[in-house]
């Protein structure tokens, strides 16, 4: 099977990446393990600071299996990484590029919101001279 290649732009000056077949699929992968709201909740807990799932499962709620369940698909995607400390397991933000790109995410959305509010919102009535 050929794999063709096309490109990717980055950043606000379109920068060319050359990107495979495979890559894309990879690439798809990751933005899947970030297109869950607990996942989510978990990496915003983890962008603060390291944590133990119990710490994890304090912020996001749910159960102890679920909150692990959703690490394993973030570590797998090479998105938070894992260490031992005693007799616990510690996780943090495995990809620095990460909380960049949830920040422009957000950005686009808080811009959004404003665009849809200010549509939304009565025509302005402009100030009366006395």
């Amino acid at each position: 099977m050929e794999e063709t290649r096309d490109s990717v732009y980055s950043g606000d000056v379109p920068t060319v990446i050359p990107l495979t077949d495979r890559a894309r699929e990879r690439m798809a992968a990751r933005f899947r393990a970030l297109g869950d709201p607990t996942r989510l909740k978990i990496l915003e807990r983890l962008f603060r600071e390291p944590a133990s799932v119990g710490e994890l499962l304090a912020h996001v709620g749910g159960t102890q299996a679920n909150v692990s369940k959703h690490l394993t698909v973030l570590r797998l995607q090479g998105l938070v990484g894992r260490r031992k400390q005693g007799n616990r397991t510690v996780y943090s933000i495995a990809d620095p590029s990460l909380e960049r790109i949830c920040t422009v995410v957000c950005a686009a959305l808080g811009r959004d919101a404003r665009a849809e509010a200010d549509a939304l919102a009565p025509p302005r009535r402009g100030r009366r001279r006395a």
